[in-house]
C-alpha cells in the first residue's frame, strides 16, 4: 500500500491495533502528512519547502513522492474532517518514540527550508510537537542510560 494513500492514519481511527508493520507505515504517514502541511503552514506554499519536503521524505521514508502529490496532500480535504493535531495525537500513541522525535526532526528541517521562519510556522511546529505528545528533553535526544 502507498503511504500517499493514508490508509494506516484512517485504520487507526477504526479502533484496531496495527502490527509493527503497520506501525512502520503509520510513521511514513504521519510524517507525509506532517511535513506537507508544513508547507501551507505561513499560507504561502514555496517550490523549496516542497522540493525540502521531497528530500526530506525521501531520506527518512526511501518514498519518491512527486512535489504535485506533496501539494494535494498540504491540502487534503481530510484536514476538514479534522485537524492534523488530531491525526497525530491518534497515530502518537501508535508509534514509536523515536518515530514521533524523527517526525518532529523532519519537521524542523522543513520549516527552515526557505532560510526563514514565520511566527506562523512556529505555531505550526509547536502544535505539532504537542499532538506528538513530545518533551523537551526528547527533541534534544537526551536519554536515560539503558
Amino acid at each position: 500500500m502507498s503511504i500517499a494513500s493514508l490508509g494506516g492514519i484512517f485504520k487507526i481511527f477504526s479502533g484496531s491495533e496495527p502490527t509493527a508493520e503497520e506501525q512502520a507505515q503509520l510513521a511514513k504517514e504521519a510524517m507525509l502528512m506532517t511535513l506537507a502541511r508544513a508547507t501551507a503552514a505561513d499560507t504561502n506554499i514555496k517550490a523549496i519547502e516542497v522540493e525540502k519536503v521531497h528530500e526530506v521524505l525521501l531520506a527518512r521514508t526511501g518514498e519518491d513522492f512527486p512535489a504535485a502529490d506533496i501539494r494535494v496532500a498540504a491540502h487534503s480535504g481530510i484536514y476538514e474532517k479534522a485537524p492534523l493535531e488530531k491525526y497525530l495525537a491518534t497515530a502518537a500513541k501508535k508509534i514509536s518514540d523515536d518515530d514521533r522525535v524523527g517526525i518532529a526532526e523532519a519537521l524542523a528541517d522543513v520549516v527552515n527550508a526557505d532560510g526563514r521562519v514565520s511566527d506562523r510556522e512556529i505555531t505550526f511546529f509547536n502544535d505539532v510537537v504537542g499532538a506528538l505528545d513530545l518533551t523537551p528533553a526528547q527533541l534534544m535526544g537526551l536519554k536515560p542510560e539503558e
